[in-house]
């Protein structure tokens, strides 16, 4: 059956795979929009602290910098399984069958190698920002009231490996679908005509999502 994603689901191990991990990187599309949640929050704050007190909230500059990975990085596993990326489909929205699963293959494939690379850079970014023997096991510290920098740090390569993990799946099912000639792959984004775009949209807007 299709989501209002336009991603298959069946009873074989590779969709129950995609199935718990859409569940994390659900929960972790939710910790981001928790975070721009939360930014706003303070944002009322140190502008009613600024106006009616003279007394702006101490370090919003601060929570502002470490938020930003959650709501940068926490979701983009997420809108990648749902097909949610911004990309060119004038010559990929033309193929059908084994040659447009050659083509996402190879394409998810050069993505999956480029964020394994940037796990690995993220991950050494991390370690030369976390000590155990330093204050607060920081090397570093933001500029006004001193918050260690390293939990925003490892945000990023945490969110890269989901995604990473993401497209190894992805990989495996355009792989499938490209053997197997399959018309209905599972567990990646099929494109939509306008007429599908068009009802997807107003399922989300109505709230009656399935």
């Amino acid at each position: 059956m299709a989501g209002s994603s336009l991603v298959l689901s069946d009873d074989s191990r590779l969709s129950r795979i995609d199935q718990s991990l859409y569940r994390l990187e659900g929960g972790l599309a939710l910790v981001s929009g928790v975070a721009v949640f939360s930014l706003m929050l303070l944002a009322v704050i140190s502008v009613s602290g600024r106006n009616f007190f003279n007394h702006p909230l101490s370090g919003y500059v601060d929570w502002i910098e470490q938020a930003m990975p959650l709501i940068a990085f926490m979701g983009v596993a997420y809108t990648q399984r749902d097909g949610g990326h911004i990309r060119m489909d004038m010559l990929v929205g033309k193929l059908t069958g084994r040659p447009l699963y050659l083509v996402e293959l190879v394409t998810t494939g050069a993505m999956l190698l480029l964020m394994l690379l940037l796990v690995w850079g993220s991950w050494a970014h991390f370690e030369r920002s976390f000590d155990f023997s330093a204050p607060m096991w920081s090397r570093d510290s933001s500029m006004d009231i001193s918050l260690p920098l390293w939990p925003a740090k490892l945000l990023a390569p945490v969110a890269f490996a989901v995604l990473s993990l993401r497209l190894t799946l992805q990989v495996w099912a355009y792989g499938r679908a490209f053997l197997r000639n399959e018309k209905d792959p599972i567990a990646v984004p099929l494109i939509a005509d306008a007429a599908t775009q068009a009802a997807i949209e107003a399922e989300h807007v109505s709230g009656h999502d399935t």
